[in-house]
């Protein structure tokens, strides 16, 4: 079976109706930690009857320890934002490369509130931060400390107890480089040191409001019904310096897409479906229409989509069965059935959904989703400019589908902030700045490379063009690259007026193992991590969990 072509995988519209699989980097990470028999403990808690104080939650792997070293801080309510420009939020975090003794909790205490300000060490892996969801947080704590169970209908309308606003790996701020983890077997795939700190946050952000609860309700406090606590993640707020991750990295995201249609090729390509298989599927294709169900929010583009969605899976469930049981390659013709009526958000529903029953055929996929970015890509320098125009005719060819010289196919420009670091967004029109665009237009930046390609010698080398164009050297790179990586590339124009970065950044996030998609604006959305998954005393070999610090 091929695999679906690059250029219906990576158009921004199908981009943005991406949804989380099976071999998703969080799914990955839990059925590493499952399968390796890691253990669980939390060896310090010291957070007072207000919830203020700090904790430390452990992970043993088989070769390596790991903790998670939790800050609660009081914080104004005038100072509470999801801003990258924020200086306090409620909590703070560290993924620590070990277990840190009594001086290295001092020093962490001393840092990690102050997040960017804050000064690490090379044990220090990831950086986080997050805020309470003020109004459930405080519910949570107030029901639960009268004995009772929290609203469940605010619960699902909010979905998480906090969110982070960051988290940072990578060598960010002075923390560790990627190099000293890399060649671990548990942090083998991508972000998931990243995955390992929310997961561990969010336990810690249920325990935290039990904790209080049970401070002031003492006898009578209540804990989490088990089917609330586990519907709860962690909320993620995500903007604009998440955006260009897709354009600057391509031989990871070609890996990344790689191995989904792989995966998705595998099972298509499947003779028939057995009994297990096709109630497995049926069993995840409920879940996903009571994830939907719960799906809230106020984005005029999305919350119309998500409608739809609801009854296009509700046609899926009335078919499937049917369908998969009459044989002759039935995943092909659910999903040839589902491609042809449904939209792009059903599409890629039931892209995930095929993927559900087969993890023997597909999880190995899972480890094959990295790239040694290290490795220098070196142009091609004797290479005619002839045969670098029939590349470009042949990978780039729909770069044609937009004139440039329309003010609204050149509408913005990106550009990073000099006070923050971060990507922002221009108006190329209206704003100043333009001269500090960053190289991420590439629909635009490849048109006129093969612009200037069409006036000098065919017979040329690309090294003597080079030599008289150097400002064409990174253009060039990116198309020798896409040669032999066909999902290298966003396949549409990311500086026209009508561009959505949030189709950027819920492909980045589906990859994470994202749900909930709530676009605030067409720069950055809230998501929920882990809703719904296992929690590290369900999978891990639990030790004593709150031993005295």
């Amino acid at each position: 079976m091929d695999l679906r072509p690059p250029d219906q995988v990576m158009r921004l519209d199908r981009l943005g109706a991406s949804h989380p699989t099976r071999i998703s980097f969080l799914r990955a990470m839990l059925r590493r930690v499952e399968g390796e028999g890691w253990r669980y403990s939390v060896p310090v808690w010291a957070i007072d009857a207000e919830g203020y104080g700090h904790a430390v939650l452990q992970v043993d792997a088989p070769a390596h320890s790991y903790s998670l070293v939790a800050f609660s801080t009081p914080l104004d309510d005038a100072m509470r934002t999801d801003r990258v420009i924020a200086e306090a939020w409620d909590t703070s975090y560290v993924l620590y490369d070990g277990v840190p003794d009594a001086s290295e909790i001092a020093r962490l205490r001393a840092n990690a509130p102050r997040q960017e300000a804050g000064r690490y060490s090379e044990r220090d892996l990831i950086l986080s931060r997050a805020n309470k969801s003020v109004r459930l947080f405080a519910h949570v704590v107030e029901r639960l400390a009268e004995g009772r169970q929290p609203d469940a209908e605010l619960v699902e309308s909010v979905g998480y107890l906090m969110r982070t606003t960051a988290v940072y790996g990578n060598g960010k701020f002075g923390i560790a480089d990627r190099d000293r983890i890399a060649g671990r077997p548990e942090f083998s795939g991508p972000f998931r040191a990243e995955m390992l700190s929310v997961w561990l946050i969010r336990s810690f952000t249920i325990m935290l409001a039990e904790h209080v609860a049970a401070a002031r309700g003492r006898e009578r406090a209540a804990r989490l019904d088990p089917a609330v606590r586990m519907s709860l993640g962690v909320g993620n707020s995500t903007g604009l310096g998440m955006a260009p991750f897709l354009v600057k990295h391509p031989l990871l995201v070609h890996r990344w897409f790689h191995a989904r249609e792989t995966a998705v090729a595998r099972v298509r390509a499947l003779q028939d479906a057995t009994e297990a298989q096709i109630s497995a599927f049926m069993a995840a294709l409920a879940a996903m229409r009571e994830n939907v169900r719960r799906w809230r929010t106020d984005d005029p583009v999305q919350a119309p989509r998500v409608a739809q969605l609801a009854g296009e899976l509700a046609d899926v469930a009335r078919d499937a069965a049917g369908i998969l049981s009459a044989g002759d390659r039935p995943w092909n013709r659910l999903y040839q059935l589902h491609e042809a009526k449904l939209s792009p958000e059903g599409q890629e529903a039931v892209v995930a959904l095929i993927l559900e029953p087969h993890g023997v055929l597909v999880d190995d996929l899972a480890d094959a989703m990295d790239a040694n970015e290290d490795a220098v890509f070196r142009i091609d320098g004797t290479m005619t400019c002839a045969a670098l125009r029939e590349t470009i005719d042949r990978d780039y060819g729909w770069v044609k589908r937009f004139d440039f010289a329309s003010p609204a196919a050149d509408a913005r420009f990106w550009y990073v902030s000099e006070e923050k670091l971060e990507p922002r967004l221009g108006e190329r029109h209206v704003e100043e700045g333009a001269g500090k665009e960053q190289p991420l237009a590439v629909a635009r930046d490849v048109a006129a490379l093969a612009a200037a390609l069409a006036i000098g010698p065919a017979d040329a080398t690309v090294a003597a063009f080079l030599m008289a164009r150097p400002e064409w050297r990174h253009v060039v790179r990116r198309v020798q690259i896409a040669a032999s990586h066909p999902y290298a590339e966003v396949r549409d124009n990311l500086i026209g007026a009508s561009m959505r970065p949030v189709d950027l950044l819920r492909t980045k996030l589906a990859f994470f193992g994202a749900s909930r998609f709530d676009p605030r604006s067409d720069r950055w959305l809230r998501i929920s991590l882990f809703a719904d998954a296992p929690f590290p005393e369900d999978i891990c070999r639990s030790e004593a969990m709150r031993a005295a610090s």
